[in-house]
Parts: structure tokens; sequence; C-alpha cells
């Protein structure tokens, strides 16, 4: 009986197999490789040639011994949330026309796989909302280049900060209500305190006062898990002083908020109006019509990915860049 032998597996493309195709020395694919200064038009385009033609692909492991592996963290904090995604296209956007890769992670605790990225010599990181406190913020800002999002307690110059004026966002929603003659005006916010849910519970208590509400004032918390929305909502509109508005810390809560309102009979926005934070994209659905505030998430991520490359070249004073919010009608909370 004769030996079956399993087919050989071709070998990984190498530096030399690109150098011997394009007719090059091994020095002049790296010098490519490392985009150096001094490589000519027609070198780089000899050698993206053969790199194409052969499939290679440097190992990033290689690539960051001899400085940089091309690659960002992205933590997000959940993958539930739409928000997320529009920040996700921003930095793919900003990174489009770039050697730069970003690679996503999702963690409530972010601790280990922070580790791990900086571990995997990744050149900088993204965090989204992140919840370590500052000392733990500052020890990875000291190891690798760092921005946040959602982040308002900027420490030093060691990080970068894009944020939405979270504060302003959670006002002008309470204006819009006011405006449109509600005056019961509750918020439904995160059982489990950050400085953006810190902002917007600050904006609506401030503008709360501003417009002479202050003692209808009233924040209920609870967690994302989606039972515990229902329940918090469905106790809220059913009790005997029922808002006649609920302003929701974030569009995903607000759509369960309608849905729950629904099953009890009422009508929006005659019986209740609602309002979310975020303007994703579920917001012009039908069903929806969410009104919402707008913090362009898309333009959150393209300043992370740009302030980032930036700390990667060498700036170490600190930006901090903050988007102004909208808010967007829609008829959730418009009276007829």
């Amino acid at each position: 009986m004769s030996e079956i032998k399993a087919p050989k597996r071709a070998g990984r493309v190498t530096i030399r197999d690109v150098a011997q195709d394009a007719g090059v020395s091994v020095a002049a694919v790296s010098k490519v490789l490392r985009n150096a200064y001094g490589v000519s038009d027609s070198l780089r385009e000899k050698v993206l040639l053969s790199m194409g033609k052969l499939n290679y692909r440097p190992l990033a492991s290689a690539r960051g011994l001899r400085g940089r592996t091309y690659t960002l963290g992205l933590l997000l904090p959940d993958l539930r949330n739409p928000f997320f995604a529009d920040i996700f296209d921003g930095v793919n956007s900003a990174l489009a026309r770039t050697q730069y890769q970003a690679m996503q992670g999702i963690s409530v605790h972010a601790n280990e796989l922070v580790d791990a990225m900086i571990d995997r010599q990744m050149d900088g990181l993204i965090l989204i909302g992140p919840n370590e406190v500052a000392s733990r913020l500052s020890d990875i800002a000291n190891r690798v280049p760092l921005v946040l999002i959602g982040h308002h307690e900027p420490v030093d110059n060691l990080f970068d900060t894009v944020n939405n004026d979270d504060q302003l966002g959670a006002r002008l929603v309470v204006r819009h209500l006011h405006a449109q003659g509600h005056r019961r005006i509750a918020m439904m916010s995160l059982a489990k305190a950050s400085t953006v849910i810190t902002q917007r519970e600050l904006g609506y208590r401030l503008e709360m006062m501003e417009q002479g509400l202050g003692t209808a004032i009233n924040i209920i918390r609870c967690s994302q898990v989606l039972r515990d929305v229902q329940v918090a909502v469905r106790k809220l509109l059913e009790s005997p002083h029922r808002p006649d508005a609920l302003f929701c810390w974030t569009d995903l809560i607000a759509i369960e908020a309608i849905s729950v309102a629904t099953e009890l009979g009422l009508s929006i926005p005659q019986d209740i109006a609602v309002v979310g934070y975020d303007n994703t994209m579920y917001c012009d659905l039908a069903q929806n019509r969410l009104t919402s505030v707008d913090q362009s998430g898309e333009l959150l991520g393209l300043q992370a990915a740009r302030l980032l490359i930036e700390r990667i070249e060498g700036r170490t004073e600190a930006e901090h860049f903050v988007v102004t919010p909208r808010i967007v009608a829609r008829a959730s909370s418009r009276r007829p």
C-alpha cells in the first residue's frame, strides 16, 4: 500500500521574495515598507507591484521591531449601541489614505484587553467611554499614545480627548421639550456613573432650573440590561405622577421607552414625548421617528484618529476637541 503524502503548504512570502521579483535589494524593499525618506516613486511603484502580485503581507511583529506596526487599537464598551458603529466609520475614514489599520476590541472592563493590545505592539489606542480611574489612564498614556472619546477629565498633557458637549446637549433637550409645551420632563440615566453621564445629568438639572422647572426634576437611573430598562420605564409611566416627556441618555434606551409606552396604550407624543441621544440610524425608522441629539459620531471618530496619529508622530501637547451638539426634531416630541 503506497503512502499518501499531504500536499506541501506554500511558505509565507518573504521580503526576499518581493526583492527578487522586483529586481531590487532587500534593503530597498525595507525602505518602502518603512516609508523611509528618499525613496523614489519608481522604486515604490515597483516594490508595491511585486507585493500585490505575490500577496505579500509583512508580519506586524517584525514591523514592530523596526519601530511601528501601523496598527491602532479601538476599544468599544459593547456592540449593541449603533452609535459606536458611527465612530468606527469615522476612524476608518480617517485612516483610509494612511498605512494604519484599526483593530477593534469589545470590553466593559478594558484592563486586560488594553494590556494585550500594548503587548502586541499597537502604535496607539482609542478608548471609547473608558471607565478606568485617572491613575490607570495615566499609566496607559505613559506606555502608548492614547486618545479618549467620551471622557471629560483630561489629565495634564498625557493624552488627548474628543468629546461632545454633553452638558449643552442635555440643555438643548430640555429647551426643546419646554418649547413644545412639556413641563414634567423626566430623565432616564445610567446607574453606573461616568463623566459623560455626569455632564448630561448636570445639563438636565441646570436647564430645568433655568426654565423654572426645578421642582419637576426627576432622574431615574438603571442599568443597560433590556429587562431592567423595561421595568424602570413601565414603573415610571404607570406612576400617578407620570411625566409628559422623557429624555433618555441614549437612543437605545429611548427606543425601548417608546416600545413600553406603546404597549401601555400611550400615544407619542400626545401622552408622553420621548427624546434620545446620538441620532443613530434607527431614529429615522417610521415606528420610532425619534427626536435625538446629534453629536456626530463619525466626526468624533475622524478627530480621534487624527489626534492619535499626531501623537504617534511626536506631538506632546494635549488637545481636547469638542463637538457642538444639535437637536434633530422628529415626531416623537413635536406637538401636533
